[in-house]
């Protein structure tokens, strides 16, 4: 456990539904070792097991560590998680979802030096494995690529999440207000933030696995279909382009074709050509590219896939093609 005194970081835990998991995710809460004080405020979304009782329990057995914000009914948007950001006392805000767990106990102390030596930087993050269920692992994968870089930027993070929610400390400072239409972008939490942080500052990576990211059936995000996923993100990214004035357009328009062309190239690998033809059409959202590179890989992606990429105008007054 961390030490007495000021509260330095803040550990938000998100959870609805996770009777099964939120034990263990506290535990390696409480598990950490640390040179300061920390907090817990459990964010808790009115579940329909027991996941609010053993919350309440654990807050009752660490009165002075552990706050409860409990919704009166089931909130089912980012909410949950900006109301944890408000009630946050710490220069520091950890995150964590309640089927997920840390695997290190110096994880807060190494990512709050982090932050403390590294100024420039708005937030950091670091790996984690991805396990099942039990908490076995699922052949060796981790969340973050192995060629991330030591430094990445707001163009970066555009351009692709890399980031485990439960791998992230954030600079209170650089996320000063949450905004209002943060909450309609469930159930992609934690995306949002780290594009708003890093209007502020870097993205610092420490290179080491500190957290098991759980995929299951249960989770909000995982269940959906390849097809679900794909149109949630090009919602994503056409909102947020929206949502920050368009303040990075040119960014965000190029990122998100990048995103679509990059997976239209990955399901023609797998043989999936119909998938492969949904992101050739969402990678239009914007328009046919102008730059010849990218117009010319979309072109080849269009062809490989049959999915036309212009349509021929037809005239009202002869119906003939123009």
């Amino acid at each position: 456990m961390g030490v007495a005194g000021p509260t330095k970081v803040s550990v938000v835990v998100c959870t609805y539904n996770h009777e099964r998991f939120i034990d263990q995710a506290l535990t390696s809460v409480l598990g950490q070792t640390t040179s300061f004080g920390f907090e817990v405020i459990v964010s808790e979304d009115c579940s329909t097991d027991a996941t609010r009782d053993i919350v309440s329990r654990w807050r009752d057995e660490h009165p002075d560590r552990i706050r409860v914000l409990l919704s009166e009914h089931n909130v089912r948007s980012n909410e949950v998680v900006a109301r944890g950001f408000r009630a946050a006392t710490g220069e520091y805000v950890a995150l964590l979802d309640g089927d997920d767990y840390w695997t290190s106990p110096q994880k807060l102390q190494r990512q709050a030096d982090f932050l403390d030596e590294h100024p420039k930087c708005a937030l950091c993050f670091h790996d984690a494995e991805v396990v099942d269920d039990a908490g076995r692992s699922i052949d060796g994968r981790r969340w973050t690529p192995a060629n991330q870089k030591a430094y990445s930027t707001l163009e970066d993070i555009w351009f692709g999440n890399f980031i485990a929610t439960c791998a992230t400390m954030f600079r209170r400072s650089a996320l000063p207000d949450i905004p209002s239409w943060y909450a309609d972008f469930f159930p992609i939490t934690d995306w949002p933030l780290y594009i708003l942080s890093a209007e502020h500052g870097e993205i610092g990576y420490l290179p080491e696995v500190m957290a098991a990211y759980r995929l299951h059936e249960r989770g909000l995000y995982s269940p959906l279909s390849a097809a679900e996923k794909l149109r949630a993100t090009d919602r994503f990214y056409r909102c947020m382009n929206e949502r920050t004035a368009y303040r990075h357009d040119a960014i965000a328009r190029r990122a998100h074709r990048r995103f679509f062309l990059d997976w239209a190239h990955e399901h023609l690998a797998r043989g999936e050509p119909a998938l492969a033809r949904l992101c050739v059409r969402l990678s239009l959202r914007y328009g046919v590219p102008r730059r010849a590179g990218e117009l010319a890989e979309t072109l080849r992606v269009g062809v490989a896939s049959h999915t036309p990429i212009w349509r021929p105008r037809v005239s009202r007054k002869t119906g003939a093609g123009s």
